[in-house]
C-alpha cells in the first residue's frame, strides 16, 4: 500500500472527440445538375438581354439641355 492508495485500479485513458464526418467532393462541370444550372443562367441572360434596349438614360438621368423639338430617329420614352 502506497501513500496515495496504491490499490485503486487507474482511470482509463480519455480518448480524442470524433472527427466530424469528410465534406462532400465539390460536384465538377460534367454533373448534370451544374450543366442544369448553367444553362438555365445562360437562358435567364439572354432573356434580360432584350431589356437593355430599352434604357435610354444612365442613373443619373438626362445630363443634356432638354429638347422641346422631336429629332430624327430614337426619343426618350414618353417624349
Amino acid at each position: 500500500m502506497g501513500i496515495f492508495g496504491g490499490g485503486q485500479a487507474a482511470f482509463p485513458p480519455i480518448s480524442p472527440p470524433a472527427l466530424p464526418p469528410a465534406p462532400e467532393p465539390a460536384p465538377s462541370m460534367v454533373d448534370p445538375s451544374v450543366r442544369e444550372a448553367r444553362d438555365a443562367q445562360k437562358k435567364r441572360a439572354a432573356a434580360m438581354a432584350g431589356y437593355a434596349s430599352t434604357i435610354t438614360t444612365g442613373g443619373l438621368g438626362l445630363t443634356g439641355p432638354a429638347s422641346t423639338t422631336a429629332a430624327p430617329g430614337k426619343t426618350m420614352l414618353g417624349a
